[in-house]
């Protein structure tokens, strides 16, 4: 292991330490600890099922999603009037994006912009894949 990856766990290790013994009143304590804690220790977000992919992906695939061969992913490519437009189009799925902490992969040119979409946490599709692509199609057709 890493010596600063070491430091970081045991300064980690003594805050949570500290924390736990009786330093504030229970409930700030717990909130504390839990607001910390939650930066480091994020529950990993699940795949989607194969119910759910066969109920959630076929209104996207109507839409012109596709699915990546080689990957566990969705891709689309969206042409817009200029690069005004495509780049509009990027700050509000990007904002978006930031929101819900999950980031797509695109490429843009001119006027064009390719998204990718899958959750690296979970290495494939998940439910926030469809909850941004479900977006993005309400933000395109508007």
């Amino acid at each position: 292991m890493h010596s600063s990856y070491s430091h970081f766990l045991q300064r980690l290790r003594t805050s949570v330490s500290y924390l736990s013994v009786s330093h504030f009143p229970s409930t700030s304590s717990h909130r504390l600890f839990s607001t910390t804690i939650g930066v480091f220790a994020r529950k990993k977000m699940p795949l989607l099922t194969e119910s759910e992919r066969t109920e959630q992906l076929s209104g996207l695939k109507t839409a012109g999603w596709k699915l990546v061969e080689g990957r566990d992913a969705i891709q689309k490519e969206f042409h817009f009037k200029d690069f005004n437009e495509a780049f509009g189009f990027m700050t509000r799925v990007g904002l978006k994006a930031e929101k819900m902490d999950h980031h797509p992969e695109w490429f843009n040119v001119y006027n064009k912009v390719d998204i990718t979409l899958s959750t690296h946490d979970c290495g494939g599709l998940s439910p926030n894949d469809v909850k941004l692509a479900t977006f993005i199609e309400s933000i395109v057709k508007k």
